[in-house]
């Protein structure tokens, strides 16, 4: 009995050593990945994006192919934030340096008028 626990045991680790390159570094991963075909020399467009098809994986998606899109959508939303900021602050300098909607009353709590 203990025979054939040893035999096994021996035969499934040679098997693993056989499976695993005999100490050789594996080989560098293929990259299967179809090219989302996403513009580059712009910003993406809503239409880009609907357009997006991902390829699928074993389970889903790919991870990195999602990641890597909506990484880009973070930053180009981010820059587009930065721009409205520093637009609406230039477009609120006055003339009396008075910061946008002041001038109307609306800072010290006064109502609109229609």
């Amino acid at each position: 009995m203990w025979f054939f626990a040893i035999l096994v045991v021996l035969v499934m680790g040679g098997i693993a050593a056989v499976a695993a390159g005999r100490g050789t570094p594996m080989s560098e991963p293929e990259h299967d990945r179809i090219p989302l075909d996403l513009p580059t020399d712009r910003p993406l467009a809503a239409e880009d994006l609907r357009r997006v098809r991902f390829p699928l994986a074993f389970r889903g998606y790919r991870m990195a192919d999602v990641d890597a899109l909506l990484d880009r959508l973070a930053r180009e939303q981010e820059a587009l934030a930065a721009e409205a900021t520093e637009t609406r602050g230039e477009a609120g300098d006055g003339a009396r340096g008075e910061a946008p909607g002041e001038a109307r009353g609306e800072a010290r709590g006064e109502a609109r008028e229609p």
